[in-house]
């Protein structure tokens, strides 16, 4: 079936159910948590007397859009259509209001003036001899977050009288790096690119105003559409022409395109002998190329550029910084507005040299050279997304310099679409970490929200999970990585907990009895990948390549940066990988003194960092009081022991979920229990052959021998579940 006879089947059966006809559609999770279900008969009294109409008076696109979602919502959750007027005429009345435009703003002196551009207010009120709700800021937009606001309201079963609601963003530039190729090309386990290429400028799936919904719901404001390892055809006028298409679908909900590139444009594209980047040609280039960009989208948002690393060609190949390459491209879109996102995921692939020191030694040195309109993209740490890794020491490192945070909202080295692993909490580990950068306090959230060094530009990005899958993210769970990232991206000081309560709330039921258990299950899973995958420190244990299955004994040809011992450093004498100052890399010494103190100190770094900066024998004893052997494997044991308990829990979660998403979920954690055994087996049988120590007592022997799991992972050419 076609997207569109998909999308126009879901609106029929969704006007069926306003008007009390038919039944709800399918429950494939294509709804994700803007899924307007009746609320409880008791609650709908109280909810109907607070939103008896919806006042507008602003014809703008995006209050356009605002309308369409409150009657949406309303009508559907409250059980009657919700009229539309242009003026009060009844207690219980929504008021939809800008400053400058609407009066009442002013009568009832809102606080909107330090809200910005996006911020909003919520207030209950009497106007007009009428008990009124007022969704008011200093622009649309603005009211488009607070209408989404009100909506959750309800959605997560909360009280809409009395309200006194005020919010705004705390990081300005919040985007979806979609990171697919041209074609439909991969989505990352969560079926084709939404975006089709062939059928644009003249067919805007419906899909993308979805989307665009989902994304304006969480207060993602950007979007980049296209792969970091960027094809030239997508500066092409044939392809510009397509972008201004999907961008004029994205702004009324408040998101502007950005656009990847690569350094080397102006020659594939421009037809220069040289993309060096201080070159007059190569800047003059650039400035016409993003002045042509900017007539097809007159609000393009800027660039994101991925250089000098993986193979990418960067400034470095005309040993020029990686400023000065930034800053030509900033300075073409300085005029127009536009923002530079430049990635700091730079290596080279000596296997001699610490590859997650590279980032703070390339960008530490260029503090203060980049231009003001650049934001430094830099991974929450230092190496590529792994289970578990410290804060990347680039977080409080570069006062001068404008630091956004990357992270990836798909899974790609954590089970993919089928472990459920909710990001959220490991997020949250990195964002409360703190950097020390300007005393005890400073952290990592603190730097990227601005707040340290007072940065005027802020930036969060995560690399998107969404594909042509009707859940859209190839799992329901997978899609509270997507909303979690949204949320924490508005404030990065969120707790992880309280969005997964919302999210379940939203997805499935307010219930209490529901919400309670899964959101334990949803902050222990974190926990429960590292334990079965890469315990105490351990990390980049996946098969060379396609990252998907464990490979700790390594592959020797090829990648030596990529070679898994090259990290485990497991002999017959101990385990780990020493970066502490005195005897290792000296990664430690990036941090500043008071991080790098605990790090390099074997008495007071955590057991969840050991084997990260220290290498140990085998009978070093952690802080459980046990031989490193022996609490290695039992956190491996005890990882698959909590994927069956999440198990558990799901099985008694049957009354409250829909059959197919239930049934879905359902044999995914079965997966993840048998992924969670492979994991175990063949890394104990690894590390066993390698320290040649027995098993600790209760610990079963792994299920097949060391060869056999080699021989597995020798087949596996790409990610395939195995089993």
């Amino acid at each position: 079936m076609s997207a569109f006879r998909i999308f126009a089947c879901a609106i029929c059966v969704a006007v069926a159910t306003l008007i009390g006809i038919g039944r709800a559609s399918a429950e494939d999770g294509h709804e994700l948590w803007l899924r307007y279900r009746p609320v409880a008969d008791a609650a709908t009294a109280a909810y109907r007397q607070s939103a008896s109409e919806l006042v507008v008076t602003d014809n703008s696109p995006t209050i356009a859009v605002t309308q369409a979602e409150l009657v949406k919502g309303l009508s559907a959750m409250l059980g009657k259509p919700l009229p539309v007027v242009s003026a009060v005429t009844q207690d219980g009345a929504i008021m939809l209001a800008v400053t400058g435009k609407a009066k009442v703003i002013s009568d009832l002196r809102l606080p909107v003036a330090g809200l910005g551009n996006e911020g909003f207010v919520i207030r209950s009120a009497t106007w007009q001899n009428h008990k009124v709700t007022v969704i008011a800021g200093n622009t649309d937009v603005g009211v488009l977050y607070g209408a989404f606001r009100y909506l959750r309201q309800i959605q997560t079963a909360q009280s809409t009288a009395n309200l006194n609601i005020s919010d705004k963003p705390r990081v300005q530039i919040r985007v979806l790096n979609h990171w697919d190729v041209l074609g439909r090309g991969s989505a990352n386990s969560a079926g084709q690119s939404i975006w089709d290429w062939p059928k644009l400028p003249a067919w805007k799936d419906p899909l993308y105003t979805d989307y665009a919904r989902a994304n304006a719901s969480i207060g993602i404001n950007a979007v980049v559409p296209n792969q970091i390892n960027a094809d030239p055809v997508m500066l092409s006028p044939m392809y510009l022409r397509k972008l201004a298409a999907l961008a004029d679908v994205l702004r009324p909900y408040g998101i502007k395109m950005y656009l990847s590139v690569q350094v080397t444009s102006p020659m594939t594209v421009g037809g220069l002998k040289t993309a060096d980047p201080l070159d007059p040609a190569v800047k003059k280039w650039w400035a016409d190329k993003v002045s042509e960009i900017y007539t097809y989208i007159p609000d393009f948002g800027g660039l994101l550029v991925k250089a000098d690393s993986e193979g990418e060609p960067g400034p470095q190949s005309y040993q020029r910084t990686q400023a000065d390459g930034a800053n030509v491209l900033a300075d073409a879109l300085k005029p127009h507005g536009g923002i530079l996102f430049w990635r700091a995921f730079v290596y080279s692939n000596d296997p001699k040299w610490d590859r997650v020191k590279q980032a703070y030694d390339t960008f530490k040195p260029l503090d203060g050279k980049f231009r003001d309109n650049v934001i430094v993209q830099v991974k929450n740490g230092p190496l590529d997304f792994q289970p578990r890794e410290p804060f990347s020491p680039l977080f409080g490192a570069t006062p001068k310099t404008n630091i956004g945070m990357e992270v990836e909202v798909v899974k790609e080295y954590l089970g993919g679409a089928t472990h459920l692993f909710y990001l959220g909490a490991y997020w949250e580990e990195v964002l409360q970490a703190d950097t020390y950068a300007k005393g005890k306090g400073s952290t990592v959230a603190s730097v990227i929200d601005g707040s340290v060094f007072k940065n005027k530009l802020t930036g969060f990005a995560g690399v998107a999970n969404i594909g042509t899958d009707r859940d859209w993210c190839g799992s329901t769970f997978n899609q509270a990585n997507w909303y979690s990232f949204g949320r924490l991206t508005w404030d990065p000081h969120a707790s992880a907990r309280a969005i997964a309560e919302d999210w379940a709330a939203m997805t499935f039921t307010p219930d209490k009895a529901f919400v309670g258990p899964v959101v334990d299950m949803m902050m222990a899973s974190r926990e429960a990948d590292v334990d079965f995958m890469m315990p105490l420190g351990l990390h980049h244990q996946f098969a060379t390549g396609h990252h998907y299955g464990p490979e700790p004994w390594g592959n020797t040809a090829g990648r030596e940066d990529w070679n898994p011992v090259n990290y485990n450093r497991a002999d017959k004498d101990g385990i780990g990988y020493d970066r502490t100052t005195a005897t290792g890399t000296n990664y430690a010494g990036q941090y500043k003194p008071q991080v790098a103190a605990v790090f390099n100190d074997l008495k007071r770094i955590d057991d969840k960092d050991l084997l990260w900066f220290h290498h140990v024998s085998w009978d070093y004893k952690t802080k459980a009081g046990l031989p490193v052997w022996d609490d290695l494997v039992r956190h491996y044991d005890r990882g698959v022991g909590e994927v069956v308990a999440m198990e558990k829990i799901w099985a008694e979660m049957k009354p409250y979920v829909d059959t197919d998403r239930f049934a879905k979920t359902t044999v995914f954690l079965q997966m993840q229990e048998k992924e969670a055994k492979w994991w175990r087996d063949s890394s104990i049988a690894y590390f066993q052959s390698v320290s040649g120590r027995p098993l600790p007592e209760g610990i079963a022997p792994p299920e097949h021998s060391l060869d056999w799991y080699k021989e597995l992972n020798t087949s596996l050419k790409v990610p395939v579940y195995p089993f």
